[in-house]
């Protein structure tokens, strides 16, 4: 939706989101950057149960998935490998993959 004083438009989330000037993509990032369960990245490497438990969709029984994974295969060369995962598909991948990281420190924290 654009109104004389800017563009409005819709995150996933259903959430509206306002910018003063640009376009409805950047509309639309800004909301979904708002309504984002994190802010930083956990590297799926390096990560404990507790870090990896911040990314979205994944608790207890997914994290010990993932560091077992990581144990027997050895490190996740590129974040789409986590695919491999036991209970992580291409839809759950999807919501994971913006808080992805395969080197690095995990920066994640919670939004509140």
């Amino acid at each position: 939706m654009v109104s004389a004083a800017g563009v409005w438009a819709r995150a996933e989330s259903g959430a509206w989101a306002k910018t003063e000037a640009g376009s409805a993509a950047n509309a639309a990032d800004t909301a979904a950057k708002q309504d984002a369960p994190l802010a930083g990245v956990v590297n799926v490497n390096t990560a404990s149960a507790e870090q990896l438990a911040l990314l979205p969709g994944v608790g207890p029984a997914r994290a010990s998935a993932i560091i077992a994974h990581r144990t027997k295969n050895g490190a996740f060369k590129k974040p789409e490998d986590l695919i491999a995962v036991s209970g992580i598909g291409e839809r759950a991948f999807e919501r994971l993959r913006p808080y992805v990281a395969v080197s690095g420190e995990t920066t994640a924290v919670p939004r509140r």
